[in-house]
């Protein structure tokens, strides 16, 4: 009922839609306001958008995000840098209900608070 679309049924990102994405969330996240820092990360995501888009291995995605991380320790402050690698990596998104909640360990009794 609730049961997710398969991927091959899902619409693909382009790589600049998933660099423009990817690239607004760093720079929000961060606070870069400078414009031609924008236009360089973006570049740099694009780059590496369209690589993945090739259907990588496991160990060659490896590699990739690597790359990623080494390009970002240039392109961003030290101070930038160790926010962007402590930031609190997202939750999946998930189907909302009842998988999504843990249950308590014991039952919780109605006059009790929560």
């Amino acid at each position: 009922m609730w049961a997710q679309d398969p991927v091959s049924e899902r619409p693909q990102r382009t790589p600049e839609e998933e660099a423009l994405t990817q690239t607004t969330r760093l720079v929000r996240e961060l606070n870069i306001t400078d414009s031609v820092r924008f236009d360089t990360i973006y570049r740099m995501h694009l780059k590496y958008a369209r690589i993945r888009q090739k259907g990588l291995s496991r160990a060659e995605n490896m590699s990739r995000l690597q790359s990623i991380y080494d390009e970002l320790r240039l392109l961003l402050t030290p101070e930038e840098f160790e926010r962007f690698m402590n930031h609190p990596a997202e939750l999946p998104r998930r189907p909302h209900g009842a998988a999504n909640v843990k249950a308590p360990s014991r039952p919780i009794m109605p006059s009790e608070p929560q």
